[in-house]
């Protein structure tokens, strides 16, 4: 028999994440996620700094983004492919893929199409537990 986690503990650990990822950094990048534990690729789009309470609560199994994630002035030119939301310190990771809204990533943006200067919205980002 696998391992099954009931509603309630998923939504505890899932809230786990504000404690490691409030005040981190989000970073949207090219190209496609090499995976959470390999150094970064791509070239970096957007950095910006999270809010102090950058997550609702978790609920049904979920944790989603809480009030506005917006960097007012991409770094440099690309199309969006994936993002690292990173800890105060850089030690922990939290790697996905990246779409226009609607359009099934990990986390979804304005536009995926970034231009140096250009506003950039994360529009939607959900976390699901396993098991």
């Amino acid at each position: 028999m696998a391992v099954t986690l009931n509603i309630n503990l998923k939504n505890d650990l899932l809230d786990g994440i504000d404690t490691v990822f409030n005040n981190g950094s989000l970073e949207i990048r090219t190209g496609s996620p090499p995976g959470a534990g390999a150094t970064a690729t791509g070239t970096v789009l957007v950095t910006m700094t999270l809010p102090a309470d950058a997550f609702n609560p978790a609920s049904g199994g979920q944790k989603t983004k809480a009030g506005t994630w917006q960097d007012l002035s991409a770094d440099a030119t690309g199309i969006a492919g994936y993002f690292r939301l990173l800890n105060v310190g850089g030690t922990r990771v939290l790697e996905g893929t990246v779409t226009t809204t609607g359009g099934g990533g990990d986390m979804q943006l304005d536009n995926t199409s970034i231009a140096v200067g250009q506003q950039v919205t994360v529009t939607a980002f959900t976390l699901t537990s396993g098991n």
